[in-house]
């Protein structure tokens, strides 16, 4: 995906979050995110656009803190989570292609970094946004597009989880196969030992466990958001994902 096209989704993904957000109320319970009320989510999401949109806008080229969740509730809250996702969005469509900043995984540019993780951080939150007003998360995920949901499965496998922090480790060397049944070329290998996970696209040699599924299904699923579509084989490699993969804010 081009970034312009993520730009695209982070817009229509925060907009929707914040939909389902306030028709949910600040109080209701994220099924997804079970600590978390609405307010929660709303705060989290928030504070991490504002945090993005610094070093976008600002060029910072180094790492620095989150300023911390506001101390706001019911409209106003929402009208921070808004304003905040409108200047990310507005920042990231102004940047130059060449901005240099910080920024935490492999990219091909700074701003293609940027423009990704958002996205995907704010629709994987959208998800949540809609558990709290009873959307299946099913439902939300047949409206991710095919190719922006596979691009997540990759941007989790193989960026997130090759940082030495990746806690998803066997004592003995296995593979974890992870199939989206509706794109092409999205197979991945995912090489499990003592060491952090090493994963390659494609499907080739024995795998001990495979979980397959819809690209939007599978991709909610591997952030934790839903079951498994399927799964086959050694089901204990697939626990192991689902009580070891947890990326969280720090």
């Amino acid at each position: 995906m081009e970034t312009v096209e993520f730009i695209r989704v982070l817009d229509q993904e925060g907009r929707s979050l914040a939909a389902a957000a306030g028709e949910a109320g600040p109080g209701a319970r994220v099924p997804t995110c079970p600590d978390w009320q609405v307010r929660d989510l709303l705060r989290h999401t928030g504070m991490v656009h504002r945090w993005a949109t610094s070093f976008v806008a600002e060029g910072r080229t180094a790492p620095y803190p989150a300023d911390g969740p506001p101390d706001l509730d019911g409209g106003e809250l929402l009208d921070w989570f808004r304003t905040g996702h409108r200047r990310l969005v507005d920042a990231l469509a102004a940047a130059p292609a060449d901005v240099e900043c910080w920024h935490f995984l492999p990219a091909p540019s700074p701003l293609a970094f940027w423009a990704r993780r958002q996205a995907h951080e704010t629709a994987v939150h959208r998800a949540d946004a809609e558990s709290a007003r009873g959307t299946a998360p099913e439902e939300t995920a047949a409206a991710l597009p095919v190719g922006f949901a596979a691009d997540g499965i990759d941007e989790l496998l193989r960026a997130f989880h090759a940082r030495p922090r990746s806690r998803v480790r066997t004592e003995a060397p296995r593979v974890l196969r992870v199939r989206a049944t509706d794109a092409d070329d999205a197979v991945w290998t995912v090489r499990l030992s003592a060491e952090p996970p090493v994963t390659e696209r494609g499907g080739a040699g024995d795998a001990d466990c495979e979980v397959s599924g819809p690209a939007a299904l599978l991709y909610l699923s591997l952030w934790n958001r839903l079951p498994y579509p399927a799964v086959e084989g050694d089901a204990s490699l697939a626990r192991l994902w689902r009580e070891k993969s947890a990326v969280t804010w720090s």
